[in-house]
């Protein structure tokens, strides 16, 4: 039989800036009587990685520029809400009274180039996503294997929504340790027909599996623990970027 299991950290520590997360983990695993073993993945709301590098802002500090000013005007946002955008923006994919969709310098398309007021204290504070979240990942998943001896993976994840799907599921936005796909492209499915296409997002769907039991609100829980994915292949260097589909390979490029 096979079985995963998802385990949330609850009682987690409020993170504040420069706190260390891989300590925070480990603590709090020994508190609740947690094991971290060899191949277990574990995963990070977005949320308290930016918290704890710094990434948190205040929209009315901004000073807006010409073209901050000329997409408020369009969005109907604060121009200097709409500035902040901008800085952490590759280019604009859609600006309408409706939504600012950006591309983000790490190529994740995303609403307002995934800034976030939820589960942020201080009224006028914002987070602003990790700078790198694989780099932020691997660092995160080096210490963790250093004060626990074991073999971890390490994905950080941040909702969003989905083309022509209503609601919002978990993202990997940055891992390490974890390749992000399986693949079985070339590979014989149970009536030994070459299966052509099927390459799976393991790395979305973890992401998402454990957004489960972490949730989006009150919960309070930052992280949780996956293990016995046995599907995973846990080693060598990927990125999260991977993830992302290039201009390239959009099949709605032009589409009306």
């Amino acid at each position: 039989m096979q079985e995963i299991s998802i385990i949330g950290l609850e009682g987690f520590p409020f993170v504040k800036t420069g706190d260390n997360l891989a300590i925070l983990i480990v603590e709090t695993t020994d508190k609740e009587n947690i094991s971290i073993n060899n191949g277990d993945i574990i995963v990070i709301a977005q949320k308290v990685v930016s918290k704890a590098n710094g990434r948190v802002v205040q929209p009315k500090t901004a000073k807006p520029s010409d073209r901050a000013e000329k997409v408020a005007e369009i969005t109907s946002k604060d121009a200097r809400f709409v500035e902040l955008v901008l800085k952490e923006a590759k280019r604009i994919v859609k600006a309408s009274q409706e939504i600012l969709i950006v591309e983000n310098k790490s190529g994740l398309i995303c609403i307002n180039s995934g800034i976030d007021k939820s589960n942020v204290s201080g009224e006028d504070s914002f987070t602003l996503l990790p700078e790198d979240s694989d780099e932020s990942a691997r660092k995160i998943r080096a210490q963790i294997m250093k004060l626990t001896g074991k073999k971890v993976a390490v994905i950080i994840s941040d909702t969003y929504s989905r083309p022509f799907r209503k609601g919002q599921v978990g993202f990997a936005i940055g891992l390490a340790g974890i390749h992000p796909f399986k693949d079985y492209r070339g590979q014989r499915d149970l009536f030994n027909y070459i299966l052509r296409v099927k390459n799976v997002a393991l790395a979305d769907e973890i992401a998402s599996a454990a957004e489960l039991v972490m949730g989006q609100g009150a919960e309070g829980i930052p992280v949780a623990i996956v293990k016995n994915v046995r599907r995973a292949e846990l080693d060598g260097t990927f990125s999260a970027e991977s993830l992302n589909i290039s201009k390239e390979e959009d099949l709605f490029k032009g589409t009306m």
